[in-house]
């Protein structure tokens, strides 16, 4: 049992060590949005064993969207709160507060959520404000555990607060040292990326009759063998079903909780 705990624990230092490594990183070499911020999910998500779902999202022009994942689950989950107006992860958005899910089958604060959430597996979930340097809420990262209950308490939850203060931090200062605007637009761009990526999933899914993780797979496979930026293919894919170039998002505005017409439930 001792080494199993010892081994338990070094596993976590490690992962913590990474992640102060890439808080460092970016501070250092100035802010790469979209890869700091997937880099920030899978290292959340690895928080726990075996790993959880992570999102990240944020607003734009009013509305909420995924802008990173640890993988092809959690921006489905962020849709489905999407598509029905209330979740953990638009309280968040909306209030700047962590929102703890311990057991998804006995909290029924979000009850259209809730039924889609379990028929996907959930049983818990964590959400945490990422705000800037002016309190604004800019976003909310979203671990989403499966199978068990209770698997973000402890360490786990102590670990995911040390990472979310981080990550904060250093878009914080980033948005000091290299303006605001700049870093908006950096994060408009993901939101563009990812928007493209989803809808390319969607088509090979009803195409192929497969899941997320196999369509995302063969989009990889594509832009590897390309040699070509995954956004480019996605955009690509898009535009050969539908006939014309894909319309980006609406640009990314923060939100200040104060100002957010939304209430939590």
């Amino acid at each position: 049992m001792a080494i199993e705990w010892q081994h338990h624990t070094d596993q976590r230092d490690e992962i913590s060590s990474t992640l102060l490594g890439s808080v460092q990183t970016l501070l250092v070499t100035g802010p790469h949005v979209e890869a700091y911020l997937n880099k920030v999910a899978w290292l959340a998500a690895n928080v726990v064993q075996p790993p959880a779902s992570c999102g990240i999202t944020a607003h734009y022009d009013g509305r909420p969207g995924t802008v990173a994942a640890s993988d092809q689950r959690a921006p489905l989950l962020d849709e489905k709160q999407f598509a029905v107006d209330e979740g953990p992860c638009l309280q968040t958005l909306r209030t700047g507060e962590i929102v703890d899910v311990s057991d998804l089958q006995v909290d029924d604060r979000w009850k259209r959520y809730r039924e889609q959430a379990l028929r996907l597996g959930v049983r818990c979930s964590l959400s945490f404000p990422l705000n800037n340097v002016d309190g604004q809420t800019v976003g909310a990262l979203n671990m989403y555990g499966y199978d068990r209950p209770h698997a973000f308490n402890g360490i786990e939850r102590r670990l995911a607060e040390m990472y979310v203060v981080q990550a904060s931090t250093a878009l914080g200062l980033a948005m000091r040292r290299t303006g605001k605007a700049d870093v908006t637009a950096q994060l408009a761009q993901t939101l563009t990326s990812r928007t493209f990526i989803d809808q390319a999933l969607g088509i090979l899914m009803a195409k192929r009759g497969c899941n997320a993780d196999e369509a995302f797979n063969v989009l990889r496979k594509r832009s590897q063998s390309s040699k070509r930026p995954l956004r480019e293919v996605a955009a690509e894919l898009i535009a050969q079903v539908s006939g014309t170039a894909p319309i980006p998002p609406q640009p990314f505005e923060p939100r200040s909780a104060e100002h957010d017409p939304g209430t939590s439930r």
